[in-house]
């Protein structure tokens, strides 16, 4: 059978999926579903997904293991968790270090009707300089790096027996597998890319590490879940300051509680989202825009990298020079918009003005329902 007949079959597959999504069997509406019938208390699911885990080491660092430092992270992000909400229950896909399939982390979250995948991973580059940490989402990739993150994070796959036929012909050797895999996880993609945005917001301001943005590419472990998942990068275990921060206690509790509050940011807006669309302009002096670059020099607002975008605007911040476009009110119409943006700018992400200066997207959302 060729790689498109599989294909073929693959696509058909997954719009039946997509469809019993949409008719219910799942509920889209904001991405939650474990919600229960009127008049009970609303309980959350959230899946955390350290990656990797007994004979697959994952990255590996001067003095560390890939699997070691996401297990630690994910475990103090599930204890963040559960202290501070009665109504989120917590699921691993594993707790110790342990060997689990790619395909059973999806399975875990979907029978559990989870309301969020979050799977974490830490980088490695063969320039060691590289630091700081990113986000994924499901999605084509526009960049050759994203690509090559992609490749290594799916290799997982063959020390797995039979990989062909549980991942669906997917040749873990060929970039034309990509582009199938990549076109499936759109029911979810504005709710995950909502998400994205704020783990990446809360690690640049509240874990003040470089931020590497929000970014698509083709990732199995994703591919199959039912709700937002994203596949969190925390940091490059191949830069050797990086790798000791990642290492320490410090710095675990750092980016878990980095990645608790971007949980906690995302619960407040999908329990208020309904009445994001309501909200007049004149009621609030809360806007928001796309970022779409930074820059150490001062660019002309007519320059070409801007060429077709609405309402570009200059912000500086201490000696950086930020870029924005569009200027929307309403939160959800700012969602729709960046999908257009990282078209062009796939690193692109969502930020909040007021009186004409940035402030952290958390207080934004907190004002506009006020």
């Amino acid at each position: 059978m060729t790689f498109f007949n599989i294909s073929a079959i693959f696509l058909q597959k997954r719009l039946i999926t997509v469809f019993l999504v949409l008719c219910g069997v799942y509920l889209s509406v904001t991405g939650a579903s474990g919600m229960q019938s009127e008049g009970t208390k609303r309980v959350w699911k959230v899946v955390i997904d350290p990656g990797h885990g007994g004979k697959d080491p994952g990255a590996l660092g001067k003095i560390s293991r890939e699997k070691d430092i996401v297990l630690g992270v994910g475990l103090k992000l599930g204890n963040y968790i559960s202290e501070n909400f009665d109504d989120v229950e917590v699921i691993y896909t594993r707790t110790t270090d342990r060997f689990v399939e790619l395909h059973r982390r999806a399975e875990i979250a979907n029978k559990a009707k989870a309301d969020l995948f979050i799977s974490l991973h830490a980088n490695s580059w063969k320039n060691r300089n590289i630091l700081g940490s990113e986000t994924y989402v499901m999605g084509l990739h526009t960049d050759e790096k994203n690509l090559e993150v992609a490749i290594k994070e799916n290799a997982v796959i063959t020390f797995e027996e039979d990989y062909t036929t549980k991942y669906e012909g997917y040749d873990p050797d060929s970039p034309e597998s990509f582009i199938i895999f990549s076109l499936v996880q759109n029911t979810y993609l504005e709710q995950s890319l909502d998400f994205a945005s704020f783990v990446q917001n809360q690690f640049r301001e509240r874990a003040k590490r470089i931020d590497r943005g929000v970014k698509q590419a083709g990732f199995l472990v994703l591919w199959n879940t039912t709700m937002p998942s994203v596949l969190v990068e925390i940091g490059f275990i191949s830069n050797a300051a990086e790798e000791t921060y990642l290492l320490s206690e410090a710095g675990q509790d750092y980016i878990a509680s980095a990645i608790f509050r971007a949980f906690r940011d995302y619960k407040i807006a999908v329990e208020n989202r309904s009445d994001f669309s309501k909200i007049p302009a004149e009621t609030s002096s809360v806007r928001f825009m796309v970022q779409v670059m930074a820059s150490r020099k001062p660019i002309p607002l007519d320059s070409e990298y801007f060429t077709g975008f609405e309402q570009v605007k200059e912000f500086k911040t201490g000696d950086m020079y930020k870029y924005a476009v569009g200027n929307e009110s309403s939160y959800d119409e700012i969602m729709q918009y960046i999908q257009k943006v990282k078209i062009r700018y796939s690193d692109s992400f969502i930020i909040a003005i007021e009186n004409d200066k940035i402030i952290p997207l958390n207080e934004a959302l907190k004002k506009i329902n006020e």
